[in-house]
């Protein structure tokens, strides 16, 4: 009896948190009360609830899961019927439910919702049918045109083409193409060989399969999981890009398989996705290192595992895919991050590759859920280096130290790791004096890895600048030159930006990022070699003087960013450090001036800033990045689908941009050259610093542009949220009010925004904020609870502020009176409302309350006085 009392219990608090419009809250507490509740009748009461709370929160296949479950109990629960049959027309499948509803009419049928409901559903239907007829003999005809080798008509084939993929993406039109025996025929097109029509043939596949698990399924059984996986490793790089997102939409559609239950006629195709995922990741893991896969197809191959393979959310218990693909492939993916491009026999890779694979590896490691887990990844990385490194002579060495370069950029505890293993490191030192340009490269390249990483740091430090010197000044040849300054630039900028804390000589440090200046305006020398000028940089701009200068070179700016442009995206994370350092938008916090002094007393070292590194100076260094044109190369860099753009990069280009919009006068030039958006992805996904930055450049481009021409469109709902995230409150201060200001814009713009900001459950927290001690927050608040109120759910404002002055809590009252004196005080029309309700009632009753409640009958009468100022009520005789 106790948990019965216990589920009834948590059956009203849902419905109160439903009433309240918290509804994944109400979810919580019914799937509670399922767990504690054992009768088969109110199980399925729960189950209905259930499925409302999903049709609220837009989750239509689990809506439909738990209203069965409601009708498997009482075939004649009319509300569950409906809103499974609601579930099911968001779900396409309206045959099911217009049977569920005819089932609503039998049982009632004087219910006109349902009647209307089944009269809508019905015109949804012969509209279908009569979509589904006229594009019969268009599908036919377009396979017509594409498949015949007589016509030459090459714009009508385009066109052909072009409404093929077009139809594939409605599902009227997709379905239609699956029953007229669409996908032989599409296999027929790429068994042609020419380009467009295989690119018009993996497009049209791609929108057949997106979102549909059983045709996705019929699909790969009827293609082949090692033919469409092929198809990444083809020479064409469209074709590549097409295959990699067929793969990408197939994947969602397994995915999405094994998080529900498989129900209904669409899912009873689908036994078991979890064996199809496998095979498909199978065959990509042998892409990798298999003779004839195309550089880019290998690079789509890693990009597409990084995507698929490990966890969205830490909260998911399940990592078993990961596991299943280090114990398959880990040395495959090692031997593409351990590639020497110009060694014989070695496998063909782009200058993106080993970074690819570097960033795989971290994602795999990062999935990992305990020690055990991660010491068997160790024991791998440490097998595979060890076998290359021993008994393969000068070639296997190379791989092998090249394999810790990429473990060190990638996992760096299983680098630093494998690093420790006997001769590694004694191989590094001996092949930086080597006569090969190949081994100096690759040997360069560990030692820069390793020098911030290792625990042999300080080893390195000792011994690696007189090495790396003398590689400077001796070699022959840029490439090396170029690394070893790179060398330098990273063990000489320990200090970071404390001026006090200099690791070279006074002048060095200028002297090398003036070599780096030059080599990056080189346009003799190859991109990938000029991304190591940009790579000493990001070091050296820690340094003031080095900011000031590099900033005045125009040239050497334009042609940083020229290759933050360029299809090696490697570059990304230098670029964005060194913006970063130039902007001075790391994070730094001003120190307390008694700890100075403390520090000082007791001779303790204490950083000091650059005089360069005044607000005046960095503001006049972000003019001139702005006149070079970083708001275009910032938005090429946000653009790139590439796994060089990680969350740590997406952080500081974020960084970037919030310097930039810094002054109201510069925010219009960024929307004009699209900053605005590019900020709406970095404010959405990220680190949570990341977001945050973006997001509060959002809200100053809202607070001073015209939000319709800054966002035009749908786009400008999609800012939505990131300005409501600024009002948490482990926000700062200025966010809190930048994000209200942003919001109370907005909301002074339409209703379609106001119930979008609604929908964020943002208003309790702006209602918060008008009781903040801070009175510009306050203000702010206020302000935009007032255009809020503007919506068409004012009934809804004025229920909650009549419930909150008719509160036994005296604290609560006043709170109320307090929001409706400031919502009187900021606009008349909102005034008048209050007083056209039963508002003008209650704040008469609650001003005759000064002795029990002064506070609140103050508030009361100056809300009153108010309306009286505004003309909206008379004074009594007496004047009050």
């Amino acid at each position: 009896m106790e948990g019965a009392g216990a589920a009834g219990q948590l059956r009203q608090e849902g419905n109160r948190l439903f009433q309240a419009g918290d509804y994944a809250a109400a979810l919580a507490a019914y799937t509670r009360a399922l767990e504690l509740c054992a009768g088969p009748p109110e199980r399925a009461v729960l189950h209905r609830n259930r499925a409302a709370c999903h049709l609220k929160l837009e989750d239509y296949a689990n809506a439909e899961a738990d209203a069965s479950k409601a009708i498997e109990a009482d075939g004649h629960d009319v509300k569950a019927l409906f809103r499974r049959s609601q579930a099911l027309q968001k779900l396409g499948r309206l045959d099911q439910a217009v049977y569920d509803l005819r089932r609503c009419v039998s049982l009632e049928p004087r219910n006109k919702a349902f009647q209307e409901a089944l009269h809508d559903l019905g015109s949804s239907m012969q509209e279908k049918m009569k979509l589904m007829s006229c594009t019969d003999s268009k599908v036919e005809q377009m396979f017509q045109i594409l498949l015949d080798p007589k016509e030459t008509d090459t714009d009508k084939k385009q066109k052909a083409a072009q409404n093929l993929i077009v139809l594939a993406r409605e599902e009227a039109g997709a379905e239609k193409i699956f029953q007229s025996d669409g996908v032989r025929l599409l296999l027929r097109m790429l068994d042609t060989g020419r380009e467009d029509a295989m690119l018009a043939a993996l497009r049209t596949l791609a929108g057949l399969c997106s979102g549909h698990r059983s045709r996705t399924m019929a699909i790969l059984a009827e293609l082949g999981a090692p033919r469409v996986s092929a198809m990444l490793g083809v020479e064409h790089e469209q074709v590549s890009l097409a295959a990699c997102n067929l793969l990408q939409v197939m994947f969602d559609a397994l995915k999405e398989g094994l998080q529900r239950d498989f129900r209904g006629k669409e899912e009873a195709l689908v036994l078991d996705p979890s064996k199809e995922l496998k095979l498909l990741i199978g065959h990509l893991l042998e892409m990798l290192n298999r003779e004839g896969t195309s550089a880019h197809g290998r690079d789509n191959t890693l990009n597409l595992l990084i995507k698929v393979v490990p966890r969205k959310s830490l909260r998911d218990p399940n990592n078993s895919l990961t596991l299943w693909v280090i114990d398959q492939g880990l040395k495959k993916i090692l031997e593409v991050g351990g590639t020497v491009c110009q060694a014989p026999g070695s496998l063909p890779a782009t200058e993106n590759s080993r970074m690819s694979a570097a960033v795989l590896l971290s994602k795999l490691y990062g999935d990992l859920k305990c020690d055990a887990e991660r010491e068997n990844f160790h024991r791998l990385c440490e097998d595979y280096v060890r076998s290359w490194f021993e008994g393969h002579g000068l070639a296997g060495k190379l791989r092998a130290i090249q394999t810790v370069s990429c473990l060190l950029q990638g996992p760096s505890e299983a680098g630093n790791q494998v690093l420790e293993l006997e001769g590694i490191m004694e191989s590094v030192l001996a092949l930086c004096a080597s006569v090969r340009e190949v081994d100096q490269l690759v040997a360069v390249e560990a030692l820069i890895h390793a020098a911030d990483k290792a625990k042999r740091a300080s080893f390195i430090t000792a011994n690696g600048v007189t090495l790396l010197k003398n590689i400077y000044k001796c070699s022959g040849r840029d490439s090396i030159r170029i690394r070893a300054l790179v060398g330098l630039c990273k063990l000489g900028s320990a200090g970071g930006t404390d001026f006090s804390m200099k690791q070279f000589a006074e002048g060095s440090t200028l002297k090398l990022a003036k070599q780096c200046r030059k080599w990056l305006c080189n346009e003799a020398i190859d991109a990938g070699t000029r991304r190591w000028a940009v790579e000493g940089l990001a070091y050296l701009t820690f340094d003031a003087d080095v900011k000031e200068e590099f900033v005045e070179d125009k040239a050497a700016v334009q042609a940083m960013f020229q290759l933050a442009k360029s299809e090696d995206r490697s570059v990304l994370f230098a670029v964005a450090s060194t913006l970063v350092n130039c902007t001075n938008s790391y994070d730094h916090e001003e120190p307390d001036p008694q700890m100075l002094e403390l520090a000082k007393y007791a001779k303790q070292h204490v950083p000091e800033q650059h005089p360069k590194d005044e607000p005046g100076c960095v503001r006049q260094r972000v003019r001139k990045l702005l006149a070079a044109g970083v708001v275009s190369a910032l938005t090429c860099m946000v653009k790139s689908e590439n796994p060089a753009l990680t969350n740590s990069c997406r952080e500081l280009i974020s960084r970037v941009f919030l310097a930039v919009v810094e002054e109201a006068a510069d925010r219009g030039s960024v929307v004009a050259q699209g900053g605005g958006k590019a900020l709406i992805p970095l404010s959405l996904e990220g680190t949570e610093v990341g977001q945050a930055k973006a997001a509060q450049a959002l809200a100053k481009i809202t607070i001073t542009s015209n939000p319709d021409m800054a966002f035009p469109g749908e786009r400008i709902y999609e800012v939505v949220r990131p300005l409501v995230s600024l009002l948490h409150v482990h926000r700062t201060g200025l966010e809190n009010f930048e994000g209200l200001m942003a919001l109370t814009n907005l909301a002074g713009i339409s209703e379609r925004l106001r119930q979008k900001i609604l929908k964020e459950k943002a208003v309790p927290m702006i209602e918060g904020y008008m009781f903040e001690e801070h009175e510009l927050l306050r203000l702010a608040a206020t302000e935009c609870m007032c255009n809020m109120a503007m919506s068409t759910e004012t009934a809804h404002w004025l229920e909650i502020l009549q419930a909150l002055l008719l509160s036994p809590n005296v604290e609560l009252q006043h709170r109320g009176a307090v929001i409706v004196l400031n919502m009187m005080v900021a606009d008349r029309e909102i005034a008048a409302k209050l007083m056209e309700s039963e508002m003008l009632e209650i704040l008469s009753v609650l001003a005759k309350e000064e002795r029990n409640k002064p506070r609140v009958a103050q508030a009361a009468k100056e809300c009153l006085a108010q309306a009286v100022a505004w003309g909206l009520i008379k004074p009594n005789v007496n004047g009050e």
